[in-house]
């Protein structure tokens, strides 16, 4: 399972004939385990990534750390939970070191994400703290290099 899950994993539109072909399993077979695994959750979603700094539809980004003050018997999930399902909370992770948690926020400008961290997160009783960091431009994700075929244009350095 967990080669089909990888292959899966880098590539959503691969079918169960060509994993079948990649892994040497009956295609009957793989879909069979392609199937039981969304049912089960293992496989949450085909997702498409988009470069869009090449879309005309711009979009900001912020990394946002948060300190919170975890809640008895529930320590920081419920607290959590409050923040992702605003739908401006793209992910959320819990994490170790400053701060408990990253808020990975997209919006249409600056203005959008500063109010949704400041009327949305800020006011939550138990965060603490917030940093935000704006994303200004991304060379890798997932995996993929996002400029890629750009040719790096240095001076010669003559001796």
């Amino acid at each position: 399972m967990k080669e089909i899950l990888k292959i899966l994993e880098n590539d959503a539109h691969a079918t169960a004939k060509q994993i079948s072909t990649m892994t040497g399993m009956p295609s009957t077979e793989v879909a069979s385990i392609i199937k039981q695994a969304e049912k089960d959750r293992v496989i949450l979603k085909y997702k498409t990534m988009i470069n869009w700094d090449k879309v005309e539809d711009e979009q900001v980004s912020a990394l946002i750390e948060v300190k919170i003050a975890p809640q008895r018997e529930v320590g920081f999930d419920a607290v959590a939970e409050r923040i992702y399902r605003f739908p401006q909370a793209r992910t959320v992770y819990l994490l170790s070191g400053t701060y408990d948690l990253l808020v990975i926020v997209v919006g249409k400008t600056m203005r959008e994400v500063a109010d949704f961290v400041s009327q949305k997160l800020a006011p939550i009783e138990e965060v603490q703290g917030t940093v935000t960091h704006f994303l200004l431009k991304r060379y890798k994700e997932d995996g993929e290099i996002l400029g890629g075929g750009e040719e790096i244009k240095r001076q010669p350095v003559i001796l």
